[in-house]
Order: C-alpha cells, then structure tokens, then sequence
C-alpha cells in the first residue's frame, strides 16, 4: 500500500487555515493526502480585527474558531505548538515544548515528517532595534496582546473613575506608533470605546479631557501604503475625533514617560503600542539554509515554491514574493494571503500530479479602512472604470463581506450567513464594548 502524502502547513492564519480547509476536503476527506496544520494557539481569529479586540468593540470569545474542531470538521489534523526548526535532509519540522500557564510542560518537543511544506507564519511588528520598544510598547501580533491591551486600558480607567485623586495629566493618554490601517482604525476605535465606557457609568472620565489619542508616523501623511485621497478623508474624520496625528516624526526611542522623536519632540502618554512595519518571526532568518531577506521572509519564486527547496511553499506575510516587474514584493495584506492560498492549493494538486506549476499574480481589489462607527473610506479597483473611491454606508458593508468571505471559505457560505444573523440578534442584548 502506497504511503499517503504528508502536506504540513506551518500557521493557522487566514492563509494556512484556508489552506488546510480546502486541502482537508479535496484530499484528506478521500485519503489521498495527510495534511497537518502546526500553530502555537489553539484558537484563530481573522487578524484584521485584532485593533478591534484591543479596543474592546469585538470579544474574541465570539468570533474565535477553535482549530482542533475545525479539523475535525474538514478532514485535517491539528498539532498544537510552536515551529522552532527544520531538518531538510530528513524533511522534518521541529515543534518546542508546549507549557501551560503554570509552567508545567504538556506537550514535550516533536518532529513531523513532510513531502510538502507550506511556511505560512505571518508577521510580528518590526521594533527596527529602536530603545526602549519591547521595554515600554503593547503590541497587536496575537489576541493575547490585544486582549491584553484592552484589559489594561479597562482596568486604568477603572481605577482613574473609582479613584479618590483627582485624575492626572497624561493618566489615560495613548500614543499609537505608525499610521497604517492597525494604527489609524485603533485610533478611531479608541475614541468610540472612551465615550461609551463614561456612558455605562465611568462618568467622572471626561473623555475629552481626560483621554488624549497620539498617532505617530515618520513619512509624511497617514496610510502611506494606500492612495493619497483615502489617506485624506482618513485624516479628515481623525480631526473630527480630536486625534493628534504626527506626521514626519521619526522615534528614536521609548521612555516610561512616552515617544521621543528625532525632531527633539516627547510625546507623553501612559499607554504606548507599536504598529509600525512588519518581519517574519526571527526563527525564520536563519531556517536551514532557505533563502530570506532582511525582514526574515523566505524568499520564493512567482509559483511561491522556495528558491533553494521545490518541496517547501511560502505564502502570506512570511513570504518575499516579487510582484511583476516593479522589483518590489507582494504587499503583506490579508487579501493577498487569501489569493496566495488558493494558488498553493492549485500548486500542490499539480505538484503531485507532475504537472506544470502556474505562477501567482497579485491581484489588489481596493483598500478599505474601517473607523469604527464613524466611518469606512477606501477605494475598489474596477476591471474597467480603474480604481474609485468609496465611503460611508457603502464601504462598512463591503469592509464586513471581506470578513463573511473569510468565514465562508471556513465554514461554508450557509454557516457564515447565519453567524452573521445570530450576531445581529445579539446586538440588542450585548453591550457596545466589552466591559470585563
């Protein structure tokens, strides 16, 4: 009897998980493939909402998908843990030592054999070595980072309502670093969640006064990776929302104290997050022998095999793919992580079939950036009429199908819907922020 395939994909973010899924009803469920998904947490969230977790506008707890159900729905398997290594002589992934919370070891370390690898690890923030920004700086990487920022921003205010001082300058202040979407719709969010927590009872917090918003970006304008006119309207509502946006400020370093940026400038605030730029997680810079850049992708050729290894596939975020001619990458964007997917899918399918591989070209359907309930501005690109620009009513209810196109290749496109009609039943008895 000849020995199934063994598929192991590497990150159950949108890419991998996708991947896993359809890969899981086209081969596992007839036998002719093993496919493993490898993932340090037990649970995915779609990361696009991750600034929304923060903010407390989204619980986790409800729109999470537990990874072992999902693949015990659609035919993979699921191994809890963190990759730390690969041996490619004998094509095996190296997986940590899982702990629980009370140090205990539950999982010792392993290795899975593999025929074909797929690298889909995503992105962490990128601190450039600046000082003080691991010391002083929440990120928004993991739902754990945002459910811890969101924990700790409730608890300060918390204690400045409940408090017998007097409320101190700069106690409740946040200062965002980096104006791309994280930054900007975190902003937005932020001003919404202050003003509803004072509605449910913190009324002694004067969000105006007492809860000043930072964003800090070293080019000069917002979103400087999406076209001039979203970038605009962005800036437009951040205004109305009494957001102090810096633009032209380069940090140098973080204090206790807040951003000193190298015009001489501090910027105080109690709470400091890093959004700015992206690497592949450090594992990755020297993964034995494969190609990377020096933001810790692998490097792949345009059918996003790797350049030194045909057996290993990179994809996502973690994946240094050049798009066309411009001698620039793919963007790290969740709908090319998506695009990705289904290409590695045709890929392999071919792969074991000795068929040509088909090359993969970024397709960019627009950009959306979503700012809470005040408003939604981006652009779509047109097959015929070019790119144009969108907002309001029309641009939330694109920016929400994005995520039900997510769920449906997931779930299917029953499921999604209906996810989606519980959600809005739940409206009218779950308050507007979380509040624990």
């Amino acid at each position: 009897m000849t020995e199934k395939h063994q598929i192991i994909i590497v990150g159950g973010g949108a890419g991998g998980l996708e991947l896993a899924t359809k890969l899981g009803h086209s081969m596992g469920k007839k036998g002719l493939a093993d496919i493993i998904l490898i993932d340090k947490s037990r649970t995915h969230i779609w990361k696009p909402l991750l600034h929304e977790v923060a903010a407390g506008t989204l619980d986790s707890s409800e729109d999470e998908l537990e990874y072992l159900a999902q693949a015990r729905w659609h035919h993979f398997r699921f191994r809890l843990g963190k990759m730390t290594g690969l041996d490619r002589d004998t094509q095996e992934v190296v997986v940590a030592p899982t702990y629980n919370a009370d140090g205990e070891m539950i999982i010792p370390e392993r290795r899975f054999r593999y025929d074909t690898l797929v690298m889909s690890v995503g992105s962490l923030s990128n601190d450039f070595g600046i000082k003080g920004v691991k010391e002083h700086c929440l990120f928004l990487d993991s739902t754990e980072q945002a459910e811890r920022f969101q924990q700790k921003m409730l608890d300060a205010m918390i204690r400045a309502h409940a408090g017998h001082k007097a409320i101190e300058k700069g106690q409740l202040d946040v200062a965002i670093v980096g104006a791309g979407a994280t930054g900007v719709e975190l902003a937005a969010q932020l001003h919404h969640v202050a003003r509803q927590l004072s509605a449910y009872g913190l009324d002694t917090i004067d969000p105006s006064e007492h809860i000043k918003l930072h964003i800090i970006e070293a080019g000069p304008r917002i979103l400087p990776a999406l076209p001039e006119r979203i970038s605009n309207s962005a800036l437009k509502v951040l205004s109305k929302l009494e957001v102090t946006v810096h633009v032209n400020e380069r940090v140098i370093e973080i204090t206790d104290e807040g951003i000193h940026t190298s015009s001489g400038q501090v910027i105080p605030a109690r709470f400091k997050v890093w959004a700015a730029g992206i690497k592949a997680p450090d594992f990755m810079q020297e993964l034995a022998g494969l190609e990377t850049n020096h933001i810790n992708q692998l490097v792949v050729h345009t059918n996003l095999q790797t350049t030194r290894d045909e057996r290993i596939f990179a994809m996502g975020d973690c994946a240094a793919c050049p798009m066309g001619d411009s001698g620039s990458n793919v963007p790290p964007r969740a709908q090319a992580a998506h695009q990705m997917a289904s290409l590695v899918y045709k890929n392999i399918k071919r792969k074991l079939k000795n068929r040509t591989l088909v090359n993969y070209h970024y397709k960019d359907y627009g950009s959306l950036i979503a700012m809470g309930r005040y408003s939604t501005v981006g652009n779509l690109m047109g097959n015929l009429t070019g790119p144009f620009f969108i907002s309001g009513f029309i641009a939330r209810f694109v920016y929400l199908s994005l995520y039900k196109m997510h769920q449906a290749a997931l779930y299917g496109w029953p499921r999604a819907i209906l996810i989606a009609f519980l959600h809005f039943l739940r409206k009218g008895i779950d308050p507007q922020v979380k509040l624990h």
